[in-house]
C-alpha cells in the first residue's frame, strides 16, 4: 500500500466564529487604529476587538455596516443610507455622529457605502452610485456622481481611483473624474484593487488575473495561480508590508503571492480556514493578515517564528518521533512512518510495511532505526525492514565502548542489536529482567537505569558478555510518577516526574533535586516529566505555559536556561509523549495530536507592545455594572464600591499567550501572580484612594509600560469631615447633658444622702430624746415610786402618829379627868383630826400622781371626796387594814366603803376594784 500526503507548513491561523465574537457572519472591510484595536465592518454593525475582549455596536438605523476605516481618532463607518463616524467616550465606549444627516436630502434611495477613503483632509464615502466627498477643514461635501456608478474606488498611495461600469479607470482629480484608462480588459472586468508599483500601476481584476498598467500599456502580469485566479473569483486583496500580496477568493480561499507572482501559500478550509469565501482582507500593524470570511474571522499570524502542518483528514495521525536522515524529513505517528523530502513542499509519502504505531526514530552509524510496536526496523529511503519482531520497541541507546552494539528498550525488557557485515541484526535479550523499558540509559560502568511509570527506577548490573543481570536494585527514592522519564545529559543521567527533578550522583548512585531544573515545575506548571535532548546538546522539558531549553554555559557549569511562551493547550502535544527534533541550526519541528509545528529559535523575537486599561466598571452589591470615566480619576460614591477594571495587550498571535499581573495600592501590598485572565474584579472596598496597577508580560518578557488608574472611594455622608464636625459637637452637647445629668443626679445624692444624714441625725436626736426621755421616764417613774414610798411612809407616818395619839388618849381618859389631861386629850384631838391629815396627804398625792383625783372625778361624778380619798389610798395599794387609821374606822367599815364604791362606779363583777383604780 502506498499513498501521499500533502504537507505544506503553513503560519498560524486564530479562528473566531460567530459564536465567539458575538456578531454576524459576514465581516466586509477591516481596519485598525493606533492602540493596536481592530474595527471589523459586520452584518450585525461595528465590532471592535481589543486582542482579549469583542465589543459589538449596532449600526445607528440597525442596518449592515459595509464599510470601516480607522482615520486619526475617529472610526469612519458607512452603511444603509448613513455614514459617519464614531469616537470614544470617556469611558472607553465608541458614540456614532452621522455626518450624512447633514446632506440626507441627497443621499440616493437604497443608497449604501461600500468603501471609505482618505486623501489629504478629505474623506471620501463610496457607494454603487456615487462618491461622497467631505472635507474635514470646512464640513462641506462635494459629490462626484458617474452616469454609470462607481463599481469600486481605490487609493493607492497619494491617489484615488475608481472604476465605472463600462466606462473604464478613472482618477479624481481636483475634485473631478479623469479619465486614466478605458481599455476593454477594463471596462470587462471588475477590478478587485490597484497597487502602485515601479513603472506604474498593478491592477488587480476579479476574473481575469492581475495586469500592469503604464502610460496606456496594459499587458498581463503572470503568476503560478494564473488559472485558479480566473476561476475562482477574486473578491478582495491585500499588499503586505513585505511585498507579497494576498489574495482572497469567493470560493478557494487565499493565494499568497510573492512580489514577482511565485505562490507562497495558498490557505483553504482544508488546510485551516475557517470558510473558502474572503470578503475582506487587511494587514495589521504587526503583519497579521486577517480574512474577514463567510463565517467567521481569521487571523493569519504572517511573520510567527512557528508553522504548522494540520492532517485535517486523519491519514497522518499523532506525531510521536520525527528525524532527519539523508536529506529525508521522517515522521513517525500512530499511523506508521512517513517521509518527504527535507527542504520542499512536497507530499509525504507512506513507507510500506510500517503500518501501525511508531515510538521512537534513531540515527546511529549511519543507520536510521525506527522502534515500532511491532518491533524494530531499519529504514532506508522509503522503504523499511524489520530486524526484531519478537516484542514492540521502544528507544535504542549504544553501547559503550562499542561501536557495533546498539542497546534497544523493548515491551519486556532489554536486548542487544550487533552490527555483522554492515547489517544489524539481532543478537540477544538480556536476562533476569522482564518489565517493560520505555526509558533506560546506561552508565560507564555497564550499569543500565530504567525508569518504569508504576513501579520506578531499577538499576541493572550486567556481566561482561552483556547478557544477563544478576538481579536489580529498586529505588525507593525518588518516587514513580504519572509521565515520568529518564534521559543522559551532560554525562549525567536525570529523572524527571511531579516531584521535580533529579540528578544521579554517580558516586553515591541516589538521585538527587536538582533546584534549577526543578523549578520550572513549581506554581503548578507540571504536565509532564519528558526530557529530551537534541543535536545541540540542548535538553528540552515541556510544562503547563511554556516549552524550556537549557543549554550549558560556555563560562561557568551553570545550565543557561531559554523559555518559550508556548502553552501546552495550544499545541496539541500528547502528554508524556512530547517529541522535538532538531531539523536544521535553529529549527525544530515538534509533534501534536493532528500533525506538527516547526519553530526557529533564532526568530523568537517579538515586538514590545503595551498594556491597556479598557473598561472600568462600577456597581452596587447585586447591581449592574456602570461604566466609568477611564482618562480621568475615579470618584464613587461608597456604596459603589465594587469594582471591575478590564485590560488588554492587543497583539494577535496564536501560540503566544500575555501573561497580566496587577497591584492595588491601598488594597494590596504585594503583586498578584502573573494570570492569563485580563480581568480583575474588587468588591467591597472600603473609603480611600486607591491606585489600581497593571503591567503584561510576552514571550517571557515583562512589557515596559504599566497602566495606572487611581480612584476613591468616597466616605458615606455619615462618615464626611461635616459629619464628623457634628458628630463632634453633638459629643460636646451629648457630653455637656451627661455631664450636667451627672452633677445634677451627684447634686441629688449628695442633697439625698445629706438628707438621709440629717434624717438619720434626727433619729439619732429622737433616739436620744427618746432614751432621755426613757431616762425620765425611769426617773420620774423612780421619782414617783420614791414619792409613792415617802407617801406611803408618810401615810404610814400618820397612821402610826394617829394610832400613837389614839393610844394615847385611850390611856389618858382611863387614867382620870383632870384639867390638865383634858388639855391634853384635847390637844390630841386636834393632831388627829382628819382635815389636816388629808390635805397634807392630799397635795402629796397630787404631787405624786398628777391629776389622779381629777381624771377618776371626771369618770365618776357621784364620788365623795371620802370616796376620793379611798381611792387614792388605793392607788397606793393599801390594805383595808392599813386604811382604816386612816379613816380612823374599823377594817370592817372600810370593807364596805369599798363595795359602796363599786357600785358608785358601777364596776363588772369580773373587775378588780384595785386593778381598776391602778388603770386610770
Amino acid at each position: 500500500m502506498s499513498f501521499f500526503l500533502s504537507a505544506q507548513e503553513f503560519p498560524p491561523i486564530i479562528k473566531y466564529s460567530s459564536a465567539v465574537y458575538g456578531a454576524g457572519n459576514q465581516s466586509w472591510m477591516i481596519s485598525q487604529d493606533d492602540q493596536n484595536y481592530l474595527y471589523f465592518a459586520n452584518n450585525d454593525g461595528l465590532l471592535e476587538y481589543n486582542g482579549t475582549n469583542w465589543q459589538l455596536y449596532p449600526a445607528p438605523n440597525e442596518t449592515i455596516l459595509r464599510s470601516v476605516k480607522v482615520i486619526g481618532n475617529k472610526i469612519y463607518t458607512g452603511t444603509y443610507m448613513n455614514f459617519g463616524y464614531w469616537t470614544r467616550n470617556a469611558d472607553g465606549k465608541l458614540k456614532y455622529k452621522s455626518l450624512s444627516d447633514a446632506i440626507k436630502n441627497k443621499i440616493l434611495d437604497d443608497e449604501q457605502f461600500w468603501n471609505i477613503l482618505k486623501y489629504d483632509q478629505w474623506i471620501l464615502f463610496q457607494s454603487l452610485n456615487r462618491i461622497y466627498i467631505y472635507d474635514t477643514k470646512t464640513g462641506q461635501f462635494k459629490i462626484i456622481a458617474p452616469k454609470n456608478g462607481v463599481i469600486k474606488s481605490f487609493a493607492p498611495k497619494n491617489a484615488i481611483y475608481f472604476q465605472t461600469m463600462k466606462e473604464g479607470l478613472f482618477e479624481i482629480e481636483s475634485g473631478k473624474a479623469k479619465l486614466v484608462s478605458d481599455n476593454p480588459i477594463l471596462k470587462k472586468f471588475t477590478i478587485a484593487n490597484i497597487f502602485i508599483i515601479d513603472d506604474g500601476l498593478l491592477i488587480q481584476t476579479q476574473l481575469d488575473g492581475m495586469y500592469k498598467l503604464t502610460g496606456n500599456t496594459l499587458t498581463p502580469f503572470l503568476t503560478d495561480v494564473d488559472s485558479e485566479l480566473k476561476s475562482s473569483f477574486v473578491y478582495s486583496s491585500q499588499r503586505l508590508q513585505n511585498g507579497s500580496f494576498a489574495l482572497g477568493t469567493v470560493s478557494n480561499g487565499i493565494f499568497i503571492l510573492s512580489d514577482k507572482g511565485k505562490l507562497r501559500y495558498h490557505l483553504s478550509q482544508s488546510k485551516g480556514l475557517s470558510n473558502n469565501t474572503a470578503l475582506s482582507l487587511f494587514e495589521d500593524k504587526d503583519q497579521n493578515l486577517w480574512a474577514g470570511l463567510d463565517n467567521g474571522i481569521n487571523c493569519i499570524n504572517m511573520q510567527s517564528p512557528v508553522h504548522s502542518f494540520t492532517d485535517d483528514s486523519g491519514v497522518l495521525g499523532t506525531v510521536y518521533a520525527s528525524a532527519v536522515y539523508k536529506g529525508l524529513l521522517y515522521i513517525g505517528t500512530n499511523q506508521g512512518l512517513f517521509c518527504r523530502p527535507l527542504q520542499s513542499n512536497s507530499d509525504f509519502k507512506f513507507i510500506n510495511g510500517t503500518k501501525g504505531q511508531v515510538w521512537s526514530l534513531f540515527v546511529y552509524e549511519d543507520t536510521l532505526f525506527c522502534g515500532h510496536d511491532s518491533g524494530t526496523f531499519v529504514v532506508v529511503n522509503d522503504t523499511a525492514r524489520n530486524i526484531f519482531a519478537a516484542s514492540g520497541t521502544w528507544k535504542f541507546e549504544p553501547a559503550p565502548n562499542n561501536k557495533n552494539l546498539l542497546f534497544q528498550g523493548n515491551y519486556y525488557g532489554i536486548s542487544v542489536l550487533e552490527k555483522i557485515n554492515n547489517q544489524w541484526v539481532f543478537r540477544n535479550k538480556i536476562h533476569g529482567f522482564d518489565y517493560s523499558s520505555r526509558y533506560f540509559e546506561i552508565s560507564n560502568h555497564l550499569e543500565i537505569y530504567v525508569s518504569h511509570e508504576y513501579k520506578g527506577i531499577f538499576r541493572l548490573k550486567l556481566d561482561n558478555s552483556l547478557q544477563k543481570t544478576n538481579g536489580f536494585y529498586t529505588y525507593k527514592s525518588p518516587k514513580n510518577g504519572t509521565r515520568a522519564s529518564l534521559t543522559k545529559f551532560n554525562n549525567s543521567i536525570y529523572y524527571a516526574f511531579k516531584g521535580g527533578i533529579f540528578k544521579l550522583n554517580s558516586k553515591t548512585k541516589q538521585f538527587e533535586k536538582d533546584a534549577v531544573l526543578s523549578s520550572i515545575f513549581e506554581k503548578d506548571e507540571y504536565t509532564s516529566g519528558k526530557l529530551i535532548v537534541d543535536n545541540s546538546n540542548k535538553i528540552w522539558l515541556f510544562s503547563k505555559n511554556y516549552i524550556h531549553y537549557f543549554s550549558a554555559s560556555k563560562l561557568s557549569n551553570q545550565l543557561k536556561q531559554n523559555v518559550i511562551p508556548i502553552p501546552a493547550s495550544l499545541t496539541n502535544s500528547m502528554l508524556g509523549y512530547e517529541n522535538i527534533t532538531q531539523i536544521s541550526k535553529s529549527n525544530y519541528l515538534i509533534g501534536t495530536t493532528d500533525g506538527y509545528y516547526t519553530l526557529n529559535i533564532d526568530d523568537l523575537v517579538f515586538k514590545n507592545y503595551s498594556v491597556h486599561i479598557t473598561d472600568i466598571a462600577i456597581n452596587k452589591q447585586n447591581e449592574v455594572l456602570k461604566d466609568v470615566a477611564i482618562q480621568e480619576e475615579g470618584s464613587f460614591h461608597s456604596n459603589d464600591n465594587n469594582i471591575t477594571l478590564n485590560y488588554t495587550v492587543p497583539e494577535y498571535n496564536k501560540y503566544i499567550n500575555t501573561e497580566y499581573q496587577y497591584l492595588l495600592e491601598g488594597f494590596q501590598n504585594e503583586w498578584s501572580e502573573w494570570s492569563t485572565k485580563a480581568t480583575v474584579n474588587f468588591k467591597n472596598l472600603s473609603p480611600g484612594k486607591y491606585t489600581f496597577k497593571v503591567r503584561a508580560k510576552y514571550a517571557n518578557s515583562i512589557l515596559e509600560n504599566t497602566a495606572v488608574y487611581t480612584f476613591v472611594v468616597l466616605k458615606p455622608w455619615y462618615l464626611t469631615n461635616l459629619a464628623v464636625f457634628i458628630y463632634f459637637l453633638l459629643m460636646l452637647a451629648i457630653a455637656y447633658f451627661i455631664n450636667k445629668a451627672y452633677r445634677n443626679y451627684y447634686q441629688k445624692q449628695k442633697e439625698k444622702l445629706i438628707e438621709e444624714n440629717n434624717l438619720l441625725l434626727e433619729i439619732k436626736e429622737l433616739e436620744n430624746e427618746q432614751q432621755l426621755m426613757k431616762l425620765r421616764n425611769e426617773q420620774l417613774s423612780q421619782d414617783v415610786d420614791t414619792k409613792s414610798r415617802e407617801l406611803a411612809v408618810s401615810t404610814m407616818s400618820l397612821n402610826s402618829k394617829n394610832e400613837l395619839l389614839a393610844f394615847i388618849k385611850e390611856d389618858l381618859q382611863k387614867t382620870g379627868e383632870g384639867k390638865n389631861i383634858k388639855s391634853v386629850i384635847s390637844t390630841i384631838n386636834k393632831n388627829i383630826t382628819e382635815e389636816d391629815s388629808w390635805n397634807v396627804f392630799k397635795e402629796a398625792f397630787d404631787n405624786a400622781d398628777k391629776d389622779f383625783l381629777k381624771r377618776i372625778k371626771q369618770q365618776h361624778p357621784l364620788l365623795t371626796p371620802n370616796d376620793l380619798r379611798l381611792c387614792a389610798y388605793l392607788r397606793l395599794n393599801l390594805s383595808s387594814k392599813e386604811i382604816a387609821p386612816l379613816f380612823n374606822i374599823s377594817v370592817r367599815s372600810v370593807e364596805i366603803k369599798r363595795y359602796r364604791l363599786r357600785k358608785k362606779m358601777d364596776l363588772q363583777h369580773e373587775i378588780g376594784l384595785v386593778e381598776y383604780i391602778l388603770a386610770v
